[in-house]
């Protein structure tokens, strides 16, 4: 009998090649899909709930919603979408807090992507009032009869949150219960009056869908009459007040985790203890997926492929790509080399999206310093090239600081232009001074050479898992003082009888420029690149010059010191 799916007998499934792109949605908006994407998963948090005024308790969290990427226990589904369609998304606002009249805090707003709905936290409320249920649920207030603080409103599979905790109002011990959250329910008071950490908000769920391990939707810790602070949950919880002569005014939930708002404090105290905080604002995460399950005929996977709809796969990516330093101007008060171009997709303020690399083996190039008066050559890794520093006044990554000659001639940085930039411009040099000006650096411009002359500063990551600093401008030469060199391998400059020193090794840091006399300029750092990549990847390098590790926390580490090539499996 003739089979409709070309004589393979097995389930007909839609490929999905959405390239392992990453969105995340810290505001409400649209997202559109790849065209070959056919299933998403997803992270939906709501806006947290805001912490009651007075001992009204501390703000649920907002609802929590995963397909992945978390706790197994709170993992859904993938959903299937359209591949080249819009979607609109909906991020929650967080509830604000309570104040006198009313004392009611106010609930988070839902979190909506395509079927996924989070509830909004609850809030802190004086009696029982449906605003305490939510996504998690609000703890209740001293001296009032259990609310309906329950989480997990409305209710789904796998549970989005967890209920609120309870208050006491015993003697000297008044205090409110905290908000739950995704992972755990709110604290609970007891008298005598338990420790801190038994009463802190709910905590909330760990979730790596971005590539970083983030922790969401943390209660709000409950306030209190006396110390200690009622701490919020882990994943962005505020904490609670607390009155007293030690007076502690709440704390918010955190912006883009669903974090409930702190509790309002009571006691003599002035007004920031006594309102509730608001919770933080949701957050809405759409991961497009690569995957193929399920048998296929030839005839599909051609059609497919020719589509362009097939899977390539592969791992996104973090990556450090420096190029090598430029090497200091060798004519007299000699401008600073240029630190080799700076680009990095992990941990910085100038960090870039991860890229999403095929298995197989890959070519990696380390750029090398520049001999003096040269520029540094590009360093490059997938479609990742950073341009080597420039010579002093050449352009590039950094761009070289101007001898003291030709102060109007200083180098431009971020040569050629990258979003976020690759590097800064060198500094000018001075006449009066008799010095050329510093080398621009990854993360300033070098120092003009009536300043100083010092190299721009590099800057620190720590991709490999512990902060080095690298990128540094050279420092510029003088007739009797020179310019130091930048923060990460910049070299000094030079100054009679003393030679300018080199960019340091494997840091793209731009070489010291030439002072007065004999003693030459120096060159540029050779450059370096570094991969990180998911703990289910394997890395493999040539020559054994380069290494592979593992981070402490499972990410495997490819270095590369010099050029070669990275296989990926």
């Amino acid at each position: 009998m003739a089979r409709s799916n070309g004589g393979i007998i097995g389930k007909i499934n839609k490929t999905s090649f959405g390239k392992c792109t990453v969105t995340s949605k810290t505001s409400s908006g649209n997202i559109t899909t790849q065209p070959g994407t056919r299933q998403v998963d997803y992270l939906v948090v709501a806006g947290g709930g805001g912490g009651g005024y007075r001992l009204n308790g501390g703000g649920g969290a907002g609802g929590y919603r995963s397909s992945g990427h978390g706790p197994a226990s709170l993992q859904g589904s993938s959903i299937n979408v359209c591949g080249g369609s819009t979607y609109t998304v909906t991020v929650g606002a967080g509830g604000a807090g309570g104040e006198s009249g009313p004392e009611t805090g106010a609930k988070g707003s839902d979190s909506v992507f395509s079927t996924i709905t989070s509830g909004g936290g609850g809030a802190g409320s004086p009696a029982s009032s449906p605003l305490a249920q939510g996504g998690s649920g609000a703890g209740t207030k001293t001296a009032v009869g259990p609310v309906p603080r329950a989480g997990n409103t409305p209710p789904v599979d796998p549970p989005q949150g967890n209920a609120g905790g309870t208050g006491i109002d015993s003697g000297s011990d008044k205090g409110s219960g905290s908000g739950g959250g995704a992972t755990a329910v709110g604290g609970s008071l007891a008298s005598p009056m338990n420790p801190a950490a038994a009463r802190a908000g709910g905590a909330g769920a760990p979730n790596t869908i971005t590539g970083s391990d983030v922790t969401y939707a943390g209660g709000g810790g409950g306030g209190a009459e006396a110390q200690p602070v009622t701490p919020g949950g882990a994943g962005g919880g505020g904490n609670g007040g607390i009155g007293g002569p030690s007076d502690t005014a709440t704390t918010a939930g955190t912006a883009n985790t669903g974090g409930g708002g702190g509790g309002g404090g009571c006691g003599a105290a002035p007004s920031a203890v006594y309102n509730g905080a608001a919770g933080g604002s949701g957050i809405v995460v759409v991961k497009e997926l690569n995957k193929a399950s399920g048998v296929w005929s030839m005839k599909s996977q051609m059609a497919a492929k020719q589509q362009g709809t097939w899977p390539e796969f592969g791992y996104n990516l973090d990556y450090l790509v420096i190029a090598g330093g430029g090497g200091g101007g060798d004519g007299g008060q000699g401008g600073g080399g240029g630190a080799g171009g700076y680009r990095v997709s992990f941990d910085t303020p100038l960090a870039g999206d991860a890229v999403f690399v095929t298995g197989g083996s890959h070519a990696i190039v380390v750029g090398a310093g520049g001999a003096e008066d040269n520029n540094g050559t590009d360093s490059s890794f997938s479609s990742i090239t950073s341009t080597g520093g420039g010579r002093d006044k050449g352009d590039g990554g950094s761009g070289g600081g101007s001898p003291r000659y030709a102060a109007s001639c200083v180098g431009s940085g971020n040569t050629p232009p990258t979003t976020p930039p690759q590097g800064n411009n060198g500094g000018v040099g001075d006449v009066p001074q008799g010095r050329g000006g510093g080398g621009g650096g990854a993360s300033a411009a070098g120092t003009p050479g009536a300043s100083g002359a010092t190299g721009g500063a590099g800057l620190a990551s720590s991709i490999t898992g512990s902060p080095v600093a690298r990128g540094g401008g050279g420092g510029g030469g003088g007739p009797n003082t020179y310019g130091p060199g930048g923060s990460g391998g910049g070299g000094r400059g030079g100054t009679y009888p003393t030679a300018a020193s080199a960019g340091t090794a494997n840091t793209g840091g731009g070489g010291g420029g030439r002072g007065d006399g004999t003693p030459s300029a120096a060159g540029g750092g050779s450059g370096i690149v570094i991969v990180r990549g998911p703990s289910a990847v394997t890395f493999a390098v040539t020559p054994c010059t380069n290494s592979t590790a593992t981070h402490p926390g499972g990410d495997k580490l490819a270095t590369f010191t010099v050029s070669g090539n990275l296989t990926i499996s």
